[in-house]
């Protein structure tokens, strides 16, 4: 159970409802802090429309970032929302093997970025290596977006972790499909 309670719109004041647009717990918590929502929600729209990044690039990424943390949350809205982006069950499944340290059919970038992503959220560093293969397969500015945005979603998954979101039960089949790890 959430450590705060859900808003609804009619919490709100009017010039703050807009929060609200898409009616997830996530939004439904950070709508005590109106600025707050604001501000991270400019930096995750620039992460998801603007961002030069591949889109199945990043959301392997968050999906890699919301598996090793456990955030049922973040795993489970991503695994839908990758779907999307070209993302496959088969690229789902290979975050697991990835992890886990054994092989998959993904791409050496693919695998890059989720390498990094594991390294950065472990580590908060990168090996030379890895760093190498991103830098064969992205320009400055889409390896840049790939750090901001696990960076990004390294600070959310600790938010919802703090303020023990719940996971919506239309979500719960996605982690039934691909579990999550015993962290």
């Amino acid at each position: 159970m959430a450590r705060l309670p859900y808003l609804d719109k009619s919490d709100l004041l009017p010039e703050h409802q807009d929060l609200l647009a898409r009616n997830i717990n996530l939004y439904r918590l950070l709508a005590h802090s109106p600025r707050g929502a604001r501000s991270l929600n400019t930096l995750a729209r620039y992460i998801r429309d603007a961002s030069r990044l591949d889109p199945r690039l990043r959301q392997l990424a968050i999906l890699q970032v919301g598996y090793i943390t456990g955030s049922a949350y973040e795993y489970s809205h991503h695994i839908r929302i990758s779907r999307d982006f070209e993302v496959s069950d088969e690229d789902i499944r290979a975050i697991a093997e990835e992890t886990a340290g054994r092989p998959s059919s993904l791409d050496p970038l693919a695998k890059a970025v989720l390498c990094a992503a594991r390294d950065l959220t472990r580590n908060l560093k990168i090996s030379d290596e890895i760093f190498s293969v991103l830098r064969k397969g992205l320009d400055d500015e889409r390896l840049l977006d790939l750090f901001i945005t696990i960076g990004h979603y390294n600070a959310l998954v600790r938010l919802m972790a703090a303020l023990e979101i719940d996971v919506e039960d239309e979500y719960l089949v996605y982690i039934d499909e691909f579990p999550l790890p015993k962290v």
